[in-house]
C-alpha cells in the first residue's frame, strides 16, 4: 500500500481550511499550522458572501450551517445620504439558481463553521506556530516549525481532538507539497523569494458589527456625504455589520481609543437604519479600521513545490465583495488540479495560476476601479456596467 502524499498547509482562514478540508476528502495526509492560537475564531464583524462563494462552501459540505448562520437576500439598494431609496438592484446568483445571490453573516461564525470542518476531516491540526520553509528540491519540502505562543497544538479538551497532532514532536519535517494561505503579508510569499507586496489603494473603511433594526433585510449603499460609502448587510436574524468607506488617513494619527468616535462622526450624517446603527458605534475596541489594498502576484503563484492561494496571492477592495469568493475558489481549483492524474510539477501549478489569473485579474481590477472612480470624482463612471459585466463572468465555474 503506497504513502499518501503529505501536504503542509500554512494558515488557517478561508482559503487554507478550505484546501485543507477538500485535500483531506481526496485522501491526502495533510497538516494545516496557524500562527494565532486562537484560530482567528473571534476575529471580524462581518462577511458578505456572493453566490460563487456559497458555491465553493458548498462543495465543503457546510452550506447548511452557513445558510443557518447566516441571512440570505438577494437585492442591493442604493440610497442618498438622507436614507431616500433611489434604485433596488437585484442581484445576479453567481453561484448558480439553486444557491441565494448573497448571504451576509458574521465572520467568526463562518470561521468556526470551517474550523469545525477541518477538525472533522482528520487533519492535523497546529496553533500558535509559524513554518518556515528551509530548503526544498524536485520531490518535496523541507519545513521548520517555530512556536510563537503555548498551546500551540489544537488539542485542549474543550476544543475537540487535533486528529495526530504533535506540535512539541520533531521541529522539522519534510512534505510533498506546502500550500501558503497566510494571508495578505504573506512571509512564506517573500521567503520563496516572490517580491510582490500589496499597495494601498487610496481608501479606508470603518467596520462594526451591532444589532438589525427591524426591516433592514438586504444592504444598501449610499453615496456622498462624508464618506465616500456607507452600507450595512444583515448577517443573521438579529445582527448586521456595517461600514463607512473614506480617504486613507495615517494610522498612526488615529489613536485606537477613539476608533468609535471617528466612525460615529462619519456615519451620523447619513439617514434611513443609519441612527439606529449608529447608537451601537461605542466602544472602540468593536470598531475595525483598515485601508483599503491590492495585490496581483503575476507570472506564477508558485515556486518550486510552494504555491500560493487567496490573499498571499490576491487581494481586492472590497467594492465587489469578492475577497473571500475568489480565495474559496482558488482552494477549489487547486484541489481539482492536485487530485487528477497529472505529476505535481512545474506544468501542473502553471496551470492553476493561468486557469485562476484569468478570473481573478478582472475582478481586482474592477474592484480597484469602482474605488478610483471615487477618489477621482467621476460622475459620468458606468459603475452598474462594470458590475454586470463583472458579477456575469463570475457565474460560470472556475
Amino acid at each position: 500500500m503506497s504513502t499518501p502524499r503529505k501536504v503542509l498547509v500554512i494558515g488557517g482562514g478561508a482559503a487554507g481550511s478550505a484546501v485543507t478540508i477538500l485535500l483531506r476528502r481526496a485522501g491526502l495526509a495533510v497538516d494545516l499550522v496557524e500562527a494565532r492560537s486562537d484560530w482567528n475564531a473571534t476575529a471580524g464583524s462581518g462577511i458578505t458572501l456572493q453566490g460563487n462563494a456559497l458555491r465553493v462552501l458548498r462543495e465543503l459540505g457546510v452550506w447548511d450551517e452557513v445558510e443557518a448562520a447566516g441571512f440570505g437576500f438577494g437585492s442591493v439598494g442604493i440610497t442618498a445620504p438622507d436614507g431616500t431609496v433611489l434604485h433596488v438592484q437585484e442581484d445576479l446568483r453567481t453561484g448558480g439558481d439553486d444557491l441565494p445571490a448573497t448571504v451576509g453573516m458574521q465572520r467568526p461564525r463562518l470561521q468556526r463553521i470551517l474550523i469545525d470542518a477541518v477538525r472533522a476531516s482528520g487533519a492535523s491540526v497546529r496553533l500558535g506556530t509559524t513554518a518556515v520553509i528551509v530548503d526544498q528540491d524536485a520531490d518535496g519540502v523541507s519545513v521548520r516549525f517555530d512556536e510563537v505562543s503555548a498551546g500551540g497544538s489544537d488539542s485542549s479538551s474543550d476544543n475537540g481532538s487535533a486528529h495526530g497532532s504533535d506540535a512539541s514532536a520533531d521541529a522539522e519535517r519534510r512534505y510533498d507539497l506546502v500550500i501558503a494561505a497566510d494571508g495578505l503579508g504573506s512571509a512564506t510569499r517573500a521567503a520563496i523569494g516572490i517580491a510582490d507586496r500589496p499597495e494601498p489603494t487610496g481608501m479606508a473603511i470603518w467596520r462594526i458589527a451591532a444589532p438589525r433594526p427591524a426591516g433592514l433585510t438586504r444592504t444598501d449603499l449610499a453615496y456622498g456625504g462624508p464618506a465616500y460609502i456607507a452600507g450595512y448587510c444583515p448577517t443573521g436574524e438579529d445582527t448586521l455589520y456595517a461600514y463607512v468607506v473614506e480617504a486613507n488617513r495615517d494610522r498612526a494619527l488615529i489613536p485606537a481609543g477613539s476608533h468609535a468616535d471617528e466612525m460615529r462622526r462619519l456615519a451620523c450624517a447619513y439617514g434611513g437604519f443609519w441612527p439606529e446603527i449608529t447608537e451601537h458605534i461605542t466602544d472602540p475596541a468593536q470598531v475595525n479600521h483598515t485601508w483599503f489594498e491590492r495585490l496581483l502576484v503575476e507570472g506564477s503563484w508558485h515556486r518550486g513545490r510552494v504555491v500560493l492561494v487567496g490573499d498571499a496571492a490576491h487581494c481586492c477592495p472590497p467594492t465587489l465583495a469578492q475577497g473571500a469568493a475568489l480565495s474559496l475558489e482558488d482552494a477549489w481549483v487547486l484541489t481539482q488540479l492536485l487530485t487528477g492524474s497529472g505529476p505535481w510539477d512545474d506544468t501542473l501549478f502553471q496551470a492553476y495560476y493561468e486557469r485562476r489569473i484569468a478570473r481573478v485579474r478582472p475582478v481586482v481590477e474592477a474592484s480597484v476601479q469602482l474605488g478610483q472612480w471615487q477618489l477621482d470624482g467621476v460622475r459620468d463612471a458606468d459603475v452598474p456596467g462594470l458590475m454586470a459585466r463583472t458579477m456575469t463572468m463570475l457565474r460560470e465555474l472556475p
